[in-house]
């Protein structure tokens, strides 16, 4: 099975620990595309997932609060996108996506460890690929 990422570049190096966790449980198999940001990824998603390439995307990025409902309306709309390509298309496409209050919520929840969302990413794209394949 093939696996693609696709990662909102807007934090830069939490887009690079995010890659790094989900490639690790991907064994450095899968092929990153970047995004601008978190709402760009439903988009990229779907393009992935029409290609027919992959079994699964992990979309990864990051959103942490700032002084306006921007946070809000970016991460419900990154979240119910990404559900909405994977029911559409059929390939799982996972919710890597931090959606957090401050920078060290950020971190630790990157960059290795039993809270590295880049990893759960990758685990429930591959869980997902298996059971589709095991149902069909």
């Amino acid at each position: 099975m093939k696996f693609a990422i696709v990662v909102g570049k807007f934090y830069e190096d939490l887009a690079a620990r995010l890659v790094a966790g989900a490639q690790e449980v991907f064994a450095g198999e899968a092929d990153v595309y970047e995004v601008p940001g978190a709402y760009e990824l439903p988009l990229a998603a779907q393009y992935l997932a029409e290609t027919g390439r992959y079994a699964g995307v992990a979309c990864l990025g990051a959103v942490i609060r700032g002084e306006t409902d921007h946070y809000d309306y970016v991460c419900a709309e990154t979240a119910r996108g990404i559900m909405e390509v994977s029911l559409k298309t059929g390939v799982p496409c996972a919710f890597g996506v931090l959606t957090v209050e401050n920078m060290d919520q950020a971190l630790a929840r990157t960059g290795g460890g039993k809270r590295d969302q880049g990893a759960h990413a990758a685990e429930a794209v591959i869980t997902l690929a298996k059971l589709k394949t095991e149902l069909a």
